[in-house]
């Protein structure tokens, strides 16, 4: 049941990320709704389970938009493994951490990509790069992340519930 859910919550995502969420564009900004739904997975189930959800939905991205099969794959199974190592540390409740993570996240994603395309085409406008296209997309995205962390946290509870009283006779 579970991994039907994620499945179709990492689906959802990709359908509405491409088709309805550019047009609410702010500045050319736009969320970025896949890495949160990593951040939140690796902050609700740990590394494991946010490696892999990493690793679907860099998979979607890389199929449909990528130049090359496996990078944003790559990318967002490391930042799910490497958020999800801390999942045990903090307390699952705090709204406020998957709002910093999912910032930091959105810092090193952009800031891999621009290391991997522009600098190797001769562009290195960094100070242009950090204020006109992360800065509002770490914002836009941090906005996103706590309706998509709090549906996520429902359905975690929801399934870990679930799965507690499966094998309980009454």
């Amino acid at each position: 049941m579970r991994i039907f859910l994620v499945a179709v919550i990492i689906l959802v995502n990709f359908i509405l990320q491409t088709t309805v969420l550019p047009y609410i564009s702010i500045a050319g900004a736009l969320p970025h709704t896949g890495l949160s739904i990593v951040v939140s997975f690796a902050l609700l189930r740990g590394s494991t389970e946010g490696a892999v959800t990493g690793f679907f939905t860099g998979m979607l991205l890389d199929i449909f938009f990528g130049m090359s099969v496996g990078y944003y794959a790559l990318l967002f199974l490391l930042m799910g493994l490497v958020i999800g190592h801390s999942q045990k540390e903090f307390y699952r409740e705090n709204y406020l951490l998957p709002i910093i993570f999912c910032l930091l996240a959105t810092l090193v994603f952009e800031s891999i990509n621009f290391a991997t395309g522009l600098l190797s085409q001769g562009e290195a406008h960094v100070v242009y790069f950090l204020l006109r296209m992360v800065l509002p997309e770490m914002l836009y995205t941090a906005v996103f992340t706590i309706p998509i962390y709090r549906f996520l946290f429902g359905i975690n509870d929801w399934l870990e519930l679930k799965e507690k009283y499966k094998y309980r006779l009454f």
